[in-house]
Formats: C-alpha cells, sequence, structure tokens
C-alpha cells in the first residue's frame, strides 16, 4: 500500500520552504526517524524526518523547488500497512504538542514532522480522495503552464466542467474534470510547470476507498513524533549520528543548485528593492546560505564605494567643486532579469532557428498601388456587415493569392529534409500572423481555393478572436503551406520576413502610404502605395520565378475585377 507523506508544520506562519537536498533516493529502504530531506525557510534550515520505515516510491521535487506546507512532499510504501491508517485524533495532537515544543524551543533551527494520507481521508463516510492525472494535451507536449486555475480548494465541481487553463507552446488549453466531487487539493500555482502524466489536483469522490482506515489508536504515534521534533530541536553531538559528515558543525560545503541561488524568501525580496542581484552575493550562512546580512552588507559597500568614486573624481576635476557644467554623476549600476523561455515563445524560438539555419532564405521587394483595391473594400464593406463580417484587406490578399498559386505550384510546395524530394500542395492552406495575448501565432485557412471572399473573411474573424484568446484550436494551426505577415496593421513599411518552415515562401505586408509617383505621362499625382516583402527559399524557387509570381498577384489587387475571371 503506498502512501503520501505530508509536509508537516516547520514553524509558526511558515507556508512554504525551499528543497536544499534529498538525503534519500527513490526506491531507497528508509527507517523510522531517518532524515529524508532539508529543506530551507525564512528562518532556518531543516531536516525532515520520516514517520515510518518502509520504502522510497516517488519524490515529488526536485532540489530548488518550492514545496507547500501540509502538502505531499513524497510518497512511499510502508513496512507496516497499519502505519498509514493511524487514528487522525492521534495524529492531529502530536502535530499540535510538538508545534507548541517548537515555539517555545530557543534557535531558528526546529522542526516538526507529521504524516497523513490522502487516499486514507475521508473514508469513514464513504468519499474517498483520488489524484487527478494531467492527461495528453497535444503531439509530443510534455509539459504546459498553469495559466489560472478555475477552482480553488473546497469548490465541489461537476463532470466535464472546466478546471484549469493550461499554455503550452502551441496555445492555452482548458483542461476538464473527469469525475464530479469536491477539489481537496491544488498541487500547483499559478505559473508553475505541471508535467504530463503526473498528478495535477486532488478530488475528493464519494465511493469505495482503495484504503481502509484502522480503527486501532496507536499511542505511541503521539511519544514518537513529540520525541522527534524535540531532539530536532535541540542540537546532538553529530559524531553519534551515522548520518553526519562533517563534525559539530565546523563545515559544510555550499550545496550548488544551477541557475539558483541559497536564499530566503525574505531575503530575495530584499534584494529586488535594493536592486541587488544575488548570484553575485557571496553567502556567509550555512552550506553558502545568503542572509539578509550578507544583502546589506553589500549595500553598504557598494554605496561606500561610489562615495569613494564620486570624491576621487571631485578632486581630479577643480571644475566639478567650482560647480562647473562637467559635474560627475554617481552611475548606479542595474541588475539583469532572467526567466526561463517558455510556451509560444520557447515555440517560436525553435521554429525560427530551425527556419534561418536550413532555408537559404533571399528577398524580393515590390510596391503595391492600392487605390483600386480600396475602392471596392468600401463598396463591398456595406453588405459585409450585413453578416455580420467585418472586411478587411487580408480576405483579397489571401485570396488573390491562392489564384497566383494556381499558376506558380512551386511557391505551394516543401522541400524534405535531406532535400531530396518536393512536395506540391494542391491545397492553398495559407497562414496569416496574428499577435495574440500569449505571442505570435500562425493559424491558417484551409482549402483556401475553394473559398468565397466572403467565406474567407468569415473564417478570418472567427480564428483571429480566438487566437487573441489564446484558444486556437490545432487544426488551425497546422498544415499550413504559405503565409502572409501583416506588419502594416501596427505601423511597420518594410520587413523581411522568416520563412515559416517547411514551407517555401512567406510575404510581409506594410503599412499603407500616400506617396506622390509619376504617371504614364510624367505627371505626379497621389497613390496610395504598400510595400510587399518576399521571403523565399532558395533551394526550390529562384528569382525569377518569385518575381513573376509576384506580379500576378498584385495584378489581381491593383485590378481586384480580374478575380471575377475565376469565379465558380
Amino acid at each position: 500500500m503506498t502512501i503520501e507523506f505530508i509536509l508537516p508544520d516547520i514553524g509558526e506562519g511558515i507556508v512554504e520552504c525551499e528543497l536544499l537536498e534529498w538525503l534519500v533516493s527513490e526506491g531507497e529502504q528508509i527507517e523510522e526517524d531517518q532524515p529524508v530531506a532539508e529543506v530551507m525557510t525564512d528562518k532556518a534550515t531543516v531536516q525532515i524526518p520520516a514517520m515510518h520505515a518502509g520504502v522510497v516510491n516517488k519524490l515529488h521535487y526536485a532540489v530548488g523547488d518550492i514545496a507547500k506546507v501540509h502538502e505531499p512532499l513524497f510518497s512511499m510504501t510502508p513496512d507496516d500497512a497499519n502505519d498509514a491508517s493511524a487514528n487522525s485524533d492521534t495524529i492531529t495532537k502530536a502535530n499540535t504538542q510538538s508545534r507548541e515544543e517548537n515555539d517555545s524551543a530557543e534557535g531558528p533551527e526546529h522542526t516538526t514532522a507529521t504524516q497523513g494520507s490522502l487516499s486514507a481521508s475521508g473514508n469513514s463516510n464513504g468519499k474517498h480522495i483520488e489524484d487527478f492525472i494531467l492527461p495528453d494535451i497535444g503531439e509530443g507536449i510534455v509539459e504546459c503552464e498553469i495559466v489560472k486555475w478555475n477552482v480553488a480548494e473546497g469548490d465541489h465541481i461537476e463532470e466535464d466542467q472546466a478546471v484549469v487553463e493550461v499554455m503550452t507552446d502551441k496555445a492555452v488549453v482548458e483542461i476538464p474534470a473527469k469525475n464530479a466531487g469536491t477539489v481537496h487539493r491544488l498541487y500547483y500555482g499559478q505559473g508553475d510547470i505541471a508535467k504530463v502524466h503526473s498528478a495535477l489536483f486532488a478530488l475528493e469522490v464519494i465511493g469505495d476507498s482503495e484504503v481502509s482506515n484502522s480503527t486501532s489508536d496507536d499511542s505511541g504515534d503521539a511519544s514518537k513524533l513529540s520525541s522527534t521534533s524535540s531532539s530536532n530541536a535541540v542540537p546532538q553531538n553529530l559524531d553519534d549520528s551515522p548520518q553526519s559528515k562533517f563534525s559539530d558543525g565546523e563545515f559544510e560545503p555550499p550545496i550548488a543548485i544551477e541557475g539558483k541561488v541559497l536564499a530566503s524568501p525574505a531575503v530575495r525580496r530584499i534584494a529586488r528593492e535594493k536592486n541587488i542581484d544575488l548570484s553575485s552575493v557571496k553567502g556567509s550562512g550555512k552550506k553558502g546560505r545568503i542572509l539578509k546580512s550578507d544583502v546589506m552588507n553589500l549595500q553598504q559597500s557598494n554605496v561606500g564605494a561610489s562615495a569613494q568614486d564620486t570624491s576621487d573624481a571631485s578632486t581630479d576635476n577643480p571644475t566639478t567643486q567650482k560647480g562647473g557644467k562637467n559635474s560627475v554623476n554617481t552611475v548606479v549600476k542595474g541588475t539583469v532579469k532572467t526567466e526561463k523561455v517558455r510556451g509560444i515563445q520557447a515555440a517560436m524560438a525553435k521554429q525560427m532557428s530551425a527556419s534561418v539555419y536550413t532555408i537559404p532564405h533571399f528577398t524580393v521587394s515590390d510596391e503595391l498601388v492600392m487605390d483600386n483595391l480600396m475602392s471596392l473594400r468600401n463598396l463591398l464593406k456595406p453588405e459585409f456587415e450585413a453578416n455580420n463580417v467585418k472586411l478587411s484587406f487580408m480576405p483579397f490578399f489571401v485570396k488573390a493569392m491562392s489564384l497566383a498559386l494556381t499558376e506558380f505550384p512551386v511557391i505551394n510546395s516543401q522541400l524534405n529534409d535531406d532535400a531530396t524530394e518536393i512536395s506540391y500542395y494542391s491545397d492553398h492552406n495559407i497562414g496569416f500572423a496574428v499577435d495574440s495575448k500569449i505571442g505570435l501565432l500562425v493559424p491558417n485557412i484551409k482549402r483556401v481555393q475553394d473559398l468565397s471572399l466572403l467565406d474567407i473573411a468569415v473564417q478570418m474573424q472567427d480564428i483571429i478572436e480566438q487566437a487573441r484568446a489564446g484558444r486556437v484550436a490545432g487544426e488551425h494551426l497546422k498544415g499550413g503551406t504559405i503565409s502572409i505577415s501583416n506588419i502594416g496593421a501596427i505601423g511597420g513599411i518594410t520587413a523581411t520576413p522568416v520563412i515559416n518552415k517547411p514551407e517555401a515562401a512567406i510575404v510581409a505586408l506594410g503599412k499603407t502610404q500616400k506617396l506622390p509617383r509619376f504617371d504614364d505621362e510624367g505627371n505626379v499625382s497621389a497613390q496610395h502605395i504598400m510595400a510587399v516583402n518576399w521571403s523565399g527559399d532558395h533551394r526550390i524557387i529562384d528569382g525569377a520565378t518569385m518575381v513573376r509570381f509576384n506580379n500576378l498577384w498584385m495584378s489581381y489587387l491593383t485590378q481586384p475585377e480580374k478575380m471575377l475571371m475565376h469565379l465558380k
């Protein structure tokens, strides 16, 4: 029988701690009262002892993670299964007693240990607690970021109710509940990274539990728990402990956690307020821990150094002492904020790097005269609005591109990774970049060759609304054959777009400007001009082909009535 070890109260007001070091590993046999993990709070570094002897099954946190008090720390199979079903009143009493002893103990380093089993709670009234396992949410997706919890601990939820919104590297997805019940515990906070196939939250449901509570009252548990707490609160001779590696605590080597520093949340807050980079601070605490005094001393030394530099500069520069114009200003070194690349941003970084490093890009630029297209759009807008559809220029660009692709199928082709085969696609799945709340998305409209201008406008409007809400269906993000980037919508004029691999071409559209141009008779007239910039895969598209394709595409836009020839 597997039970969960619940992280006990480790000090008054302490709700979380940082895991410094695991003293055991998965599959290891442990004894009762054996130290299992070392954690750090705002006040001290403490060791957490085991409540039972048994085998460690799973460690729920990695070194450097933040563990929550009263939540599972690790799972184990006890040697005596009856230990897992000890009377809850005895545990509560022992926990209260050990907490009181800790509050009265001298010195900051003290800890208590309690143990509870999620699966054993609530059996007396026909209820039991089960974990909700995060299911597969997309091909190749192994983790996701918690965007927002739609429920709270204690809420009653129904089957298929949306419980949480998570963000993958493709989209924001809502996770529905599998069963009805009461939310017992949320294992992750907003912004945390959850792993697929791991427990997302605990749910109290009605039904038979796999674990039965024992009615026997093990009165020895309380005394053992109290004894453990007291022994942890009072320093002992480390020479008597087989776990000790350094006698009398004379020296313990610093713990190195990649990408992290040893500092309590309170110290981190002070460092943020004073713009101090903790990675540059040498910790004087146990195992290299950074103390508040280390941060304050560094600030004072920085202020002293700045004052000395200012004084030296004033002495060397008489003009400054006389109040001249060349006065010296104290420069405060700025801080560097480092954060992990996640979600859509991580996917974009990977996709763009692969494109630039594997596809030889070349660019073709031209000017598109928009006057006739603007007139046609103004003429059709009331008809589209009558159907609750907003008509922009994009549907015209998309439809004209599909008509041009019919004559130049190589622009709608893709080269395989080995550059040995070219695939020509008869479907024109045209993508368009959307600046959504979760980053850059490139959804596409399928089979544009079979759609009317109204069909395209309707689909585009729906997809843009979904994209800006971060909830684009996966089918719209796959299978694109060519893309459009409308930078002009936010004010850009020209750009060199990066091809959305494995596609072969992409166009960037600039904003429309009213500019003077010469006509065929040499007269100057005002025209509405848009800059268009193509990028092509030079392995399969040559410059002449791209220019001819662009000329045909622009001809449908400068004389949009030509598109009527291809109505079906």
